[in-house]
């Protein structure tokens, strides 16, 4: 973090002062006032105001930052586009190596984006959540998986016995959770642990 202390005839010197050598904007910072200062009588008797001013950190960066070290280490170097609204955080990864990054059913893409989430919230007062994409793969992804509910949720109800779901990560359960939320021949449950946790396809009875 870049902190640097300044002084000035007033607070607001001060912090202007510091503000230039930081070269960024009060939005952006922490203030810690160290010595108020004093103007004095006729420029006797008077103390400079000393504060002590933090660039604040930005969460987002830090993990476009994380992303982009672990990419160059997997040799796939990767440009980020991010968009922010709220509480949600979507990053989206372009690669000429974007398989590497993507990795066998989406497990690279998911790690990331979980490592992400962490970097994010380690030091932030607010919970953010975080969605990693990869050139479109999350969208193909979720017609892989209402496809597969489909066909699973079939086999259910022609056999009659439950259909158990490799595992995936919470918001590819919820996927198939709502496909099948109106099918009114098969109900569904979560079951097991994270990272193992799955989605369980059983027949109305």
């Amino acid at each position: 973090m870049k902190q640097i202390t300044a002084t000035g005839t007033t607070m607001d010197e001060a912090i202007e002062s510091a503000l230039k050598q930081l070269q960024t904007s009060k939005d952006q910072v922490d203030v810690h006032v160290i010595d108020e200062g004093k103007k004095g009588f006729l420029g006797f008797g008077s103390k400079p105001a000393i504060v002590q001013v933090s660039i604040r950190k930005n969460p987002v960066q830090d993990a476009e930052s994380f992303i982009q070290d672990v990419a160059a280490q997997m040799g796939a170097p990767v440009t980020i586009k991010t968009d922010v609204k709220d509480r949600d955080i979507m990053m989206d990864l372009e690669s000429d190596k974007v398989a590497m990054l993507i990795g066998k059913r989406g497990q690279t893409l998911n790690s990331l984006q979980y490592l992400a989430q962490l970097v994010i919230n380690r030091e932030s007062n607010q919970f953010y959540t975080v969605m990693i994409d990869a050139e479109g793969y999350r969208g193909r992804r979720r017609e892989t998986l209402e496809s597969l509910a489909e066909r699973l949720a079939d086999k259910a109800i022609r056999t009659g016995k439950d259909v158990r779901i490799e595992p995936m990560p919470s918001y590819e359960r919820k996927i198939i959770h709502s496909v099948l939320q109106n099918n009114r021949e098969v109900e569904t449950y979560s079951d097991g642990k994270e990272p193992r946790r799955f989605v369980v396809i059983r027949p109305s009875r």
